[in-house]
C-alpha cells in the first residue's frame, strides 16, 4: 500500500510539471502552405501619392494648403483659373487635396498644346461652398475665411514702358496700400457708382466665390499684371470678356463689405502692389 501510494503522488506530481502556466492563447490568423495554422502580421497599405507630388518645390508649382480655391491660387499667382484647370487636367475643379501641387505657371509650348489637345470635357467652375477631398485625405474648404494674402516681398517700381493704369472710380481713396493689412486701394462712393476697367484686358473671373471680396472681378491684362474690383453690388461683364480702359464693368456696392466702396488691386505675376505706382497723379 505504501509503495502504491508513493507511485501514484510522483505520476500526480509529473503531470503538474507538464501542465503549462499562465500560457498566452494563440490566434490563428491564417493557415501556412503545409496546412497548419500561422500567425500572419498586420499588412499596411501605403498611402496613395498626391497628384504631382513629384513637382513639390520646383519652380512654377504650388502646394495647396488648407482653405485654397483654384480662384484665390490663381489671383495669387496671376493665373485664371481655367488655365490652372486646364494646365493641371483637374477632371472636377471643386475638387483640390491639401498637399496637391499643381502647376502655376504657362508649360512650354509643346506641352500647352498637347493639353489643350487632350481637354475635351466642359470646364466647370469651381463651387465656392463645396469641400474640396479625395481619397479620405484632408481637403481644402473651397471658400476660405477671409484672410489677406501672405505678405508678399515689395515690387519694384514700374519701369518704363510698363503698364499704365486708370482710375477705376472717381471717389475719395479712403484707404492706402498696405502690405501687411491691405493689399490695394480702398476707394469711396455711392451705391451704384460706376466701376471702370483700368486698362485693356480679358475678365477672368466674375463671382462671387472668395470670401471677403463680394462680387468680385479679376481682369488678366497680360502676362505680368492683373486688376482685381471687389464690393461690387451690380457685375455688368462676364468671364472671358474683352473690357478696354474706361470701360463700365460693374456699378459699386458693399457685398461682403461694411460700407459702400470699391476694393481695387493691382497684382504683379499674382503679387500685390501698390496701385498708385501704377495710377496717374490726381
Amino acid at each position: 500500500m505504501g509503495l502504491w501510494t508513493g507511485v501514484l503522488g510522483a505520476a500526480m506530481l509529473l503531470a503538474a510539471c507538464s501542465t503549462p502556466v499562465n500560457q498566452a492563447p494563440v490566434e490563428s490568423r491564417g493557415t501556412s502552405a503545409l496546412g497548419g495554422a500561422e500567425s500572419v502580421a498586420p499588412t499596411t497599405v501605403p498611402a496613395k501619392p498626391l497628384p504631382g507630388a513629384e513637382n513639390a518645390g520646383k519652380p512654377g508649382y504650388y502646394t495647396v494648403k488648407p482653405g485654397d480655391t483654384l480662384i484665390r491660387i490663381g489671383l495669387d499667382h496671376g493665373q485664371a483659373w481655367k488655365d490652372l484647370v486646364r494646365w493641371n487636367q483637374l477632371a472636377n475643379p471643386n475638387v483640390i487635396e491639401v498637399g496637391q501641387v499643381l502647376r502655376v505657371a504657362p508649360p512650354d509650348a509643346a506641352t500647352a498644346a498637347a493639353t489643350v489637345a487632350s481637354d475635351k470635357g466642359v470646364v466647370t467652375r469651381p463651387v465656392a461652398s463645396s469641400a474640396a477631398a479625395v481619397n479620405g485625405s484632408a481637403a481644402a474648404a473651397a471658400a476660405p475665411a477671409l484672410a489677406a494674402p501672405a505678405a508678399a516681398p515689395a515690387a519694384p517700381a514700374a519701369a518704363p514702358g510698363d503698364i499704365q493704369l486708370a482710375w477705376p472710380a472717381s471717389g475719395k481713396v479712403e484707404a492706402r496700400f498696405d502690405e501687411a493689412r491691405n493689399k490695394g486701394l480702398d476707394i469711396g462712393g455711392k451705391a451704384g457708382d460706376p466701376v471702370l476697367a483700368a486698362g485693356d484686358g480679358r475678365v477672368v473671373y466674375a463671382g462671387a466665390g472668395l470670401r471677403g471680396y463680394g462680387n468680385l472681378l479679376i481682369v488678366q491684362h497680360n502676362k505680368t499684371y492683373l486688376t482685381a474690383y471687389a464690393h461690387n453690388q451690380k457685375l455688368l461683364v462676364k468671364e472671358d470678356q474683352t473690357v478696354h480702359r474706361g470701360q463700365k464693368i460693374a456699378e459699386m456696392g458693399s457685398s461682403d463689405a461694411d460700407h459702400v466702396k470699391l476694393h481695387f488691386e493691382v497684382r504683379r505675376e499674382g503679387k500685390p502692389v501698390d496701385p498708385l505706382r501704377y495710377l496717374p497723379a490726381r
